[in-house]
């Protein structure tokens, strides 16, 4: 097998980076995907930054061993706590994080009011304070809203329907729905819920998230190394860390596949 046959590997917590494997296969339909989803190790979310490095470099290396050709870190949480260590330690390979989508949730309009969603440990992250310092606007009204539970209640398959609405309905409470003109998924595993949240919200808000931004970015890498698969290449695929997860892969298939 050549280095462009290789598979791209595609790390999460759990389900959550389907929304950027999703973006991926739209992008590379030739290509060969392993998912990994780190079911064992689930939530990060509510971990120490030292424990999400420790599991997300533990989790690179043995996908590295498997012969894959790049990586997708597809969780906000490890690319916090993970993605610099992990470029210092293979500086050559191609390894894509991910970000909240919040500069072009400031920039859009003039004067936005911005609700930002994500993991408690996320939002405590120098990454993503530095983010915010970078791209914020004098203009722009900046809403952090920690969401601890939200992830477990997405990993379950919950993304409509009486338990997420009601999970939605306590977080927003304090919110002032009227005012919100965006709201950014700052987790991979929000946009699987993404008419819920909206409906939550009053039904008049535009999401942003970083799967699209993160696919391109992993296709660009791709193919600046010129490890682009072949055009006769049949993609694919692969769910990986299956064993006695199998509700959850199913779950995560249904996330890729449905429309």
């Amino acid at each position: 097998m050549t280095k462009a046959n290789q598979p791209i590997a595609v790390l999460d917590s759990g389900i959550g980076g389907i929304s950027v494997l999703k973006e991926l296969v739209k992008l590379m339909p030739n290509e060969k995907f392993i998912y990994f989803g780190d079911f064992d190790n689930a939530p990060y979310g509510t971990k120490t930054m030292q424990e999400v490095r420790e599991i997300t470099i533990k989790n690179t290396r043995m996908l590295m061993e498997m012969g894959v050709k790049a990586l997708v870190v597809a969780c906000n949480t490890a690319t916090g706590a993970a993605v610099r260590a992990l470029r210092e330690m293979y500086p050559d390979f191609p390894l894509v994080g991910i970000e909240p989508a919040v500069k072009p949730a400031v920039t859009e309009k003039a004067d936005p009011t911005v609700l930002i969603l994500a993991t408690p440990l996320t939002l405590k992250q120098e990454k993503f304070e530095a983010l915010l310092s970078r791209v914020a606007t004098d203009n722009a009204e900046i809403i952090c809203l920690p969401c601890p539970g939200l992830m477990e209640i997405i990993d379950e398959g919950h993304v409509s329907g009486e338990e997420i609405d009601s999970y939605l309905q306590n977080l927003f409470k304090d919110i002032p729905k009227d005012k919100i003109d965006s709201v950014v998924l700052g987790c991979t595993h929000y946009p699987h819920a993404k008419e819920a949240i909206v409906k939550a919200l009053g039904g008049n808000v535009k999401v942003y998230d970083g799967g699209l931004g993160t696919a391109k970015e992993a296709k660009r890498r791709i193919e600046l190394l010129m490890l682009q698969a072949p055009e006769e290449q049949q993609g694919s695929v692969t769910f990986l860390n299956c064993d006695g997860h199998e509700e959850k892969i199913r779950i995560a298939e249904r996330f890729l596949y449905d429309a």
